[in-house]
C-alpha cells in the first residue's frame, strides 16, 4: 500500500509535469508533424486531452511493468483511471464553461490539474479493491481505441465543438471580401 502511493504521487507530479510542458512541446518543436500525434496542435478541447492521456499512459505502461507482481489488478486500475480522467477534462471543461458562458485560463488548469488527480484516485483505488479486474480487456480496448481516435483526429478532426480550435473560429469569423449582388 505504501508503495502504490508513493508510486501514485510521483505519478501524478510527473502526468502533471509532462502533460504541461507538452503544451508547448508542438511549437517548441517547429510544429513536426510526429510531435503533434502526442501534444496539443490547436486549443481545442480534443487536443487538450492529450496532455493528460499521454504522459499518464506512459508512466502507466511503467507502473505495470514495475509493481504488477505486487498489485494484480494494477492494470485495469490504470486504464479505468486514464480513460476517467481523460473524459473528465472536457466534462469539467464544458461544465464551468456553460456556467460562466466563457473559460478562464484558470479554471482551465485546474480543470486539468483536477482531471488528474481524479485520474489517479480511481487508478489507486481499484488496484487496492480490484473491482475494475473483471473489466480489464474492455477498459484495454477503450485505451487503445481512444489512443487510435488521437492519433487520427490530430490530423483528421471530424466537424463537432470538441475538435474546434476558439482560436481558429474567431479568426475565421471575417467579413467576405467580395459580396455579389443578385
Amino acid at each position: 500500500m505504501k508503495t502504490l502511493r508513493r508510486y501514485t504521487v510521483i505519478g501524478i507530479l510527473f502526468v502533471m509535469l509532462t502533460g504541461t510542458l507538452a503544451h508547448f512541446l508542438y511549437d517548441w518543436s517547429g510544429r513536426h508533424a510526429v510531435v503533434g500525434l502526442f501534444s496539443p496542435v490547436n486549443e481545442s478541447v480534443w487536443e487538450h486531452m492529450k496532455l493528460l492521456f499521454f504522459p499518464m499512459l506512459l508512466y502507466s505502461l511503467f507502473l505495470i511493468g514495475r509493481l504488477k507482481g505486487d498489485f494484480p489488478c494494477l492494470p485495469s486500475s490504470l486504464w479505468a483511471g486514464l480513460l476517467a480522467g481523460t473524459l473528465a477534462i472536457p466534462l469539467l471543461y464544458y461544465g464551468y464553461t456553460f456556467i460562466l458562458g466563457r473559460d478562464l485560463f484558470l479554471l482551465d488548469l485546474g480543470t486539468f490539474l483536477l482531471s488528474v488527480l481524479i485520474a489517479f484516485r480511481i487508478a489507486c483505488r481499484l488496484a487496492l479493491s480490484c473491482r475494475g479486474k473483471p473489466y480489464g480487456i474492455l477498459l484495454g480496448c477503450f485505451v487503445c481505441i481512444l489512443l487510435a481516435c488521437f492519433l487520427w483526429f490530430t490530423y483528421h478532426p471530424p466537424k463537432a465543438g470538441l475538435f474546434t480550435d476558439p482560436t481558429a473560429r474567431e479568426e475565421a469569423v471575417l467579413p467576405p471580401l467580395f459580396f455579389v449582388q443578385g
